[in-house]
């Protein structure tokens, strides 16, 4: 039986791996296309038939060949469908996507620039990432506070904003930060790495395509 998603990403692509570990947490087997970016595969015009903004995650959704992109819309749209990890409550949904904008805003760019700046995929002033790193330090307080005493972000159970955060926080050590400073944190990433279904990028985001 062919897989109903297709995940269009790379293993480097923080936002690519948020989509493969929900669907993975989820237990939803999807074929991966390896989108070489260095190559410029991203740019070509069947992907940009796909992501109209030329980037990685792309999801086709074979049941009825809808192509979406941008992880938080992609997140939201496989919850939808799939009845899980959205929010149990009107309550918690709408919690649910207030983080989720948050994490767009608040904490991605001051942990992504910095580990693309160290990798070597991005250059900036020692100004700018120094910016960053006290604005990820603030934001990274935020969640280490909101993690006091709960295992989850919202509600009692694992949903799509604890998963769009994890696939941000699990690449702060790459960009400098000391995760010790925010045991709440480091607790909430192990709750997420024992649960049934995880991988890390490497496991779910191959170099090469693999069908289901």
């Amino acid at each position: 039986m062919a897989a109903r998603f297709t995940l269009h990403g790379m293993v480097l692509s923080g936002p690519a791996y948020k989509i493969g570990l929900l669907l993975s947490l989820a237990g939803e087997p999807f074929d991966y296309v390896h989108v070489s970016m260095r190559d410029g595969a991203h740019k070509a015009p069947d992907h940009m038939r796909l992501n109209r903004f030329g980037q990685v995650p792309a999801l086709v959704d074979n049941a009825n060949g809808r192509a979406l992109c941008q992880s938080a819309s992609i997140l939201e749209y496989i919850a939808d469908k799939l009845g899980r990890f959205g929010g149990a409550t009107l309550d918690e949904r709408i919690s649910v996507r207030e983080w989720m904008f948050w994490e767009y805003d608040r904490l991605a760019p001051h942990i992504y620039r910095p580990r693309a700046h160290k990798l070597g995929y991005r250059q900036f002033d020692p100004a700018v990432i120094a910016q960053h790193m006290g604005d990820g330090a603030t934001s990274l307080t935020a969640l280490n506070d909101l993690l006091r005493g709960r295992d989850w972000m919202v509600g009692e159970g694992l949903t799509i904003a604890d998963i769009d955060s994890y696939g941000v926080v699990y690449y702060a050590a790459e960009g400098g930060y000391d995760l010790s400073a925010f045991p709440n944190v480091v607790a909430w990433m192990k709750r997420i790495e024992a649960l049934p279904g995880y991988g890390r990028p490497e496991d779910l985001l191959p170099m090469e395509s693999r069908a289901a």
